[in-house]
């Protein structure tokens, strides 16, 4: 072998194994890969609550989700909140009131949503207003950036990572921001899962 194919050789090998071991990349949102479903919406610390007692309109209230995951209203000092569904908590409610009322019927609204980390997709680094954004059913990044504000003047966009964790281990994709957002490129608008992290550095120049 001359020491041209040798270079040709492992120039073939190192170009195989990089494109083995870069990040992998998420299918477009427009490929059909099915509708995700939002689960069903978990209360989380820093949401807001109206709750409403039927018949009972001095118990009710407007009320926020302590750091501790806790609430207290009429009647009731401390009670659960957190990684409950609203109609969960109603029913926690109704029990803790049926010692002072005959039958309580209660209904929790949430109107200001936090939500659980596993139902949020967070935005860290050169976006305009990085942030933990409640997750929608069928969410894509271009849902995300719109959230978010868009990307900075000096976000380098097509280094931006994707975090996702599958089967309880942690995996990185490459998305293409500056592709999606400047150049219009739709295959780059890939669909995004509750509790992704998408990591947006800054350009290095």
């Amino acid at each position: 072998m001359t020491m041209a194919k040798f270079f040709f050789a492992l120039g073939a090998c190192l170009f195989f194994l990089a494109a083995c071991t870069g990040s992998p990349s998420l299918p477009p949102a427009n490929t059909s890969v099915g509708t995700i479903d939002a689960p069903l919406y978990r209360i989380g610390p820093g949401d807001s609550l109206n709750i409403f007692v039927w018949r009972n309109e001095d118990l009710g209230s407007t009320t926020s989700v302590r750091p501790d995951g806790r609430i207290t209203i009429p009647l009731i000092d401390d009670l659960q909140a957190a990684d409950k569904t609203p109609t969960e908590l109603a029913r926690d409610i109704e029990k803790a009131l049926s010692t002072y009322v005959q039958d309580p019927l209660v209904t929790v609204m949430v109107t200001g949503f936090v939500g659980t980390f596993g139902q949020q997709v967070r935005v860290v680094g050169a976006a305009t207003n990085p942030s933990a954004i409640p997750y929608r059913a069928d969410m894509t990044l271009l849902d995300v950036m719109i959230s978010v504000g868009g990307l900075t003047e000096f976000a380098s966009g097509n280094r931006a990572t994707l975090v996702r964790v599958i089967d309880g281990r942690q995996h990185e994709y490459r998305v293409k921001l500056d592709s999606l957002l400047k150049q219009g490129d739709i295959s780059a608008n890939v669909k995004v899962l509750p509790g992704d992290i998408l990591i947006i550095p800054e350009s290095l120049l």
